[in-house]
């Protein structure tokens, strides 16, 4: 899970000073171990997401050799985890608290457990990645070990502020719940780069047009197909 600075640097088509004084100044999740920095692949992702830097997604080929399941396409995760209007809550708290609900948890798993390991995610650094949209989830997906992978994509009643650096509140949650940070990491990829599509961007402006969002996620998808070797 860990990279070493010079494999960050190249994840992030950058020199390695530069991840070094993003460490250093711009708050790059990262821990000094030896005198060597370690950073964690999800960190990476959430910051570079957040600050809309693209990520080189070979970096997230990690060795899972008892992990054979196929990934799921992020519609198919989507489509799992369902998308819900209109929910409620005046502040971060709140909000998550009616994720929570609505995300159809197993019954031997404790909504008031996710809900600290999501308040504790956001205490480490806000999930916000801008223009209104927020991407709560577990820092660690084995913490939950859920047998199905879903993104669950919340509409809010009113927008709450959620820490975002361009300022602005939340109104849109895609909440990612996964059972290996395999697939963690896969989806949370996938959905960085959807975000950065217009098309996406534009259909999530007019609230829970279900249908549209997915056939405008399944078009990014065929696209993404198309031009892959």
């Amino acid at each position: 899970m860990q990279l070493k600075a010079a494999d960050a640097a190249q994840a992030l088509h950058v020199d390695e000073k530069t991840v070094l004084r993003w460490i250093k100044n711009d708050k790059l999740p990262a821990e000094q171990i030896r005198g060597d920095y370690h950073i964690n692949r999800v960190d990476l992702l959430e910051w570079a997401t957040e600050r809309g830097i693209k990520v080189d997604p070979t970096i997230f080929e990690l060795d899972n050799s008892d992990d054979t399941r196929p990934l799921p396409l992020l519609s198919q995760a989507l489509e799992a985890g369902g998308i819900h209007c209109n929910v409620t809550g005046s502040d971060v708290q709140s909000v998550l608290q009616q994720v929570v609900d609505l995300l159809n948890l197993p019954e031997e798993l404790d909504p008031d457990f996710v809900l600290q390991v999501l308040l504790a995610r956001e205490a480490m650094g806000t999930t916000a990645v801008g223009d209104g949209i927020a991407i709560p989830h577990v820092r660690n997906p084995l913490l939950l070990r859920l047998p199905v992978p879903k993104v669950s994509l919340c509409f809010l009643a009113q927008p709450v502020d959620f820490g975002a650096l361009d300022g602005k509140p939340v109104q849109t949650l895609f909440t990612i719940t996964s059972p290996t940070v395999r697939t963690h990491l896969h989806l949370l990829s996938k959905l960085a780069y959807a975000l950065r599509d217009d098309r996406l961007r534009q259909v999530l402006k007019t609230p829970c047009q279900s249908e549209l969002i997915l056939s405008t996620l399944r078009q990014i998808e065929n696209d993404i197909g198309k031009a892959s070797p």
